[in-house]
């Protein structure tokens, strides 16, 4: 008898754990997901990716705005899921819901637990010039991101990596996972690991005013932020009281007060602490991305002296 699943996930990291499910034949009886929100500067309803996946394979679709409604606890009741596969779906479950699957439910993370337990470990990892990260498999608890871990598979942060290139990794490395623990886990034979709470790290949702890069920062911690901030908030300063979004840098040797600006070679580069950034790819606000020679073109030469940090 085929396993019964109830999908909770939204964004774009959901899209592949969800298809690797129905690759797999496990019974999907419906996915869960958010509401269609305003997305866009015409304010556009717009589905969220899992939605638009979960449809495609002819899998109906729940979009609650509330978990805690009575009536859309029985409705998932109604499923008789064996088990609930949740992966970037936006809300915590209460425990009322982890109690409803036979089975109980299982969580793609994409971190290698307890490190950057929460809400946006992806660009935890690439703040804090992590090495590598990876994805876990875990069983839930009510209890942010503590449960126990079933499987885990690393993978390298690279050089350039940004948020959501690493997201893409990820997500794929997470279904893949997700595929080949689930039938040991089901039958018994893989058992799950508690998490070593003293290793334990937090991560918070990112907000639109993270992208602010600060003065406070080294080149390096300012790199890191370009890359972890892309493709939301976007990393940006103010130069010539207007933003200027930072959309690729890099460090280079040189030094100066927190803020100022020379040159790089051909390109403008901001002094921070231990170092400079080269703005290799920058955007004016309502321009398109240009080329950091290009926006040198652009201001004829002479660069404004300082540039507004957080």
């Amino acid at each position: 008898m085929r396993t019964r699943v109830v999908f909770f996930g939204s964004p774009r990291f959901a899209v592949p754990s969800l298809q690797a499910l129905r690759a797999a034949t496990y019974d999907i009886a419906a996915v869960v997901t958010q509401p269609d929100r305003p997305s866009g500067r015409g304010g556009r309803l717009t589905p969220p990716e899992v939605k638009v996946a979960a449809q495609a394979l002819s899998i109906p679709v729940l979009q609650p705005l509330t978990l805690k409604d009575e009536a859309v606890r029985a409705e998932l009741r109604c499923l008789q899921a064996d088990l609930f596969v949740v992966a970037a779906y936006g809300k915590i479950l209460a425990q009322a819901v982890l109690d409803i699957p036979a089975r109980g439910c299982v969580n793609v993370h994409a971190s290698l637990l307890p490190r950057w337990r929460g809400a946006s470990p992806i660009s935890a990892a690439i703040l804090a010039g992590d090495r590598e990260t990876g994805v876990s498999i875990m069983e839930m608890v009510f209890a942010l991101d503590a449960g126990p871990v079933i499987s885990q598979r690393a993978t390298p942060i690279l050089p350039g990596d940004t948020t959501g290139a690493l997201e893409c990794r990820l997500a794929q490395l997470g279904a893949e996972l997700l595929a080949e623990t689930l039938p040991g886990w089901l039958d018994g034979g893989l058992a799950a690991q508690p998490q070593d709470a003293v290793a334990t790290t937090y991560c918070t949702q990112i907000k639109k005013e993270d992208g602010w890069l600060a003065a406070s920062m080294t080149a390096a911690e300012a790199e890191r932020a370009v890359r972890a901030y892309d493709p939301w908030p976007g990393a940006h300063v103010v130069y010539n009281g207007v933003r200027l979004a930072v959309r690729r840098a890099e460090v280079v040797a040189g030094k100066g007060l927190p803020g100022t600006v020379g040159r790089a070679g051909n390109v403008p580069a901001i002094a921070f602490r231990e170092g400079l950034l080269a703005l290799l790819e920058v955007q004016r606000p309502g321009g398109k991305p240009i080329t950091g020679a290009q926006f040198l073109a652009g201001e004829r030469g002479l660069l404004a002296p300082a540039v507004g940090l957080a």
